[in-house]
């Protein structure tokens, strides 16, 4: 069971992309690794960094598309949902739905596409861009699909050297649907990471 909120922790300067998740008690809930220099995104995510034992996998449908879908598995490499980022919707703000035998089942979105905006200006300014995580701070909201009000929040933190953002839970959320909340803001945080 997850216990919100969630801490994430990006290690900057690994080759492939790595996430290490916290829980309230500071135990670890999942570590994320991407697989560097491919061509179609693919991201394990283990139980900890010891990277033992595999809880899911989650693969791109196609090669780098801005619609591309992004099937998750669980260990045994049975389907528990897709996540999906809405193409040029997307670009302007952050817009995902996770999908779960078909069926909509949640809405990502992001709340301020200015604060991303003025956030990955600042951030390519030499010197200043490492004080941009001080600045601006990102937020994305999870929804259920028939959009009775957002479920979680996430938040970008001030951090220095390392990305840091936060998951906190706005309405009680349980057992499947919660892992599969969470795995896709996951993924939906790495795509967007690497568009800015």
């Amino acid at each position: 069971m997850i216990t919100f909120p969630l801490s994430l922790r990006f290690k900057l300067l690994a080759v492939a992309s790595q996430i290490e998740v916290t829980d309230a008690q500071g135990g670890s809930v999942f570590y994320v690794r991407q697989k560097a220099f491919k061509l179609k995104e693919a991201v394990t995510i283990y139980r900890d960094s010891t990277q033992e034992q595999v809880l899911f996998r989650i693969a791109a449908d196609r090669v780098l598309d801005i619609s591309a879908q992004y099937a998750i598995t669980d260990q045994s490499g049975a389907a528990i949902g897709v996540l999906q980022r809405h193409g040029m919707r997307s670009l302007w703000r952050a817009h995902y739905e996770v999908h779960q035998a078909g069926h909509p089942l949640f809405v990502i979105r992001e709340e301020n596409p200015w604060t991303k905006v003025f956030d990955a200006i600042f951030g390519n300014i030499p010197v200043l861009g490492l004080f941009a995580g001080y600045l601006f701070h990102p937020a994305y909201l999870v929804s259920p699909s028939n959009d009775e009000g957002p479920i979680l929040r996430v938040t970008k933190e001030p951090a220095l050297f390392e990305g840091r953002f936060r998951i906190d839970a706005v309405t009680p959320l349980t057992g499947g649907p919660a892992e599969l909340a969470v795995v896709a803001v996951l993924m939906m945080l790495l795509l967007e990471r690497a568009t800015g």
